[in-house]
């Protein structure tokens, strides 16, 4: 996930660059003072989010990084429950829980997790996705996001501590780390399906690997 100060012209870009369907705006995240653009690429999901109220996370984060940047990632998981066991047993803080019909969810502290907002998702069934509206699957292109690269001051507890929290390796997941003391966060965000430059949107750097 981006935060961007102009969500528009973020958003135009990335179909510009990546030739994205029309993206779902979720209303539910006024909640948190934002709007936001869901792109679904294959089964996988980009979203940018840009704040329209004072005082919310994004928008700070975006004002301590002096622009956009970027800002959660979200992980499907088989068991939410258990996860947030193994969160808390990491003593990392919850800063929001939401359990409906066909989602449950968490999103755990930037500060504890280190390099950003994380956010565990179990969606029912496993192959639905509430957050990017109905008849995603027709707004779907063929690309998939495979990974981010996360820029933090001590990578190897970093790395450590995610692992354990997802319950699998944080690398097979495709999520790598690497050092910077200014703490940038996610930096790239890693996509298959394309053969092409990588170029950079909303303050993240978007490469291309090739499928195994």
């Amino acid at each position: 996930m981006i935060a961007a100060r102009d969500l528009g012209s973020v958003c135009s870009q990335l179909r510009g660059e990546l030739g994205l369907g029309e993206p779902f705006a979720d209303p539910g995240v006024a909640y948190f003072g934002l709007r936001n653009s869901v792109f679904a690429l294959s089964d996988t999901f980009l979203e940018v989010v840009s704040p329209h109220a004072e005082n919310t996370s994004a928008g700070r984060l975006i004002e301590r990084r002096g622009g956009d940047c970027g800002y959660m990632l979200m992980f499907q998981v088989d068991d939410v429950a258990a996860a947030r066991a193994r969160a808390a047993e990491e003593s990392v803080r919850e800063v929001f829980e939401v359990s409906v019909d066909d989602m449950s969810e968490v999103h755990l502290h930037p500060a504890d997790m280190r390099g950003a907002i994380v956010s565990l998702s179990e969606p029912t069934p496993p192959e639905s996705w509430r957050w990017a509206g109905p008849d995603w699957q027709t707004r779907s292109v063929p690309l998939r996001v495979c990974g981010a690269r996360i820029a933090v001051a001590d990578p190897e507890t970093v790395a450590a501590r995610w692992s354990r929290v997802l319950g699998a390796s944080a690398a097979r997941a495709g999520i790598h780390f690497d050092a910077d003391e200014q703490d940038r966060g996610p930096v790239e965000i890693i996509l298959r399906g394309a053969d092409r430059p990588a170029f950079t949107a909303g303050g993240v750097r978007f490469s291309f690997e090739k499928e195994e």
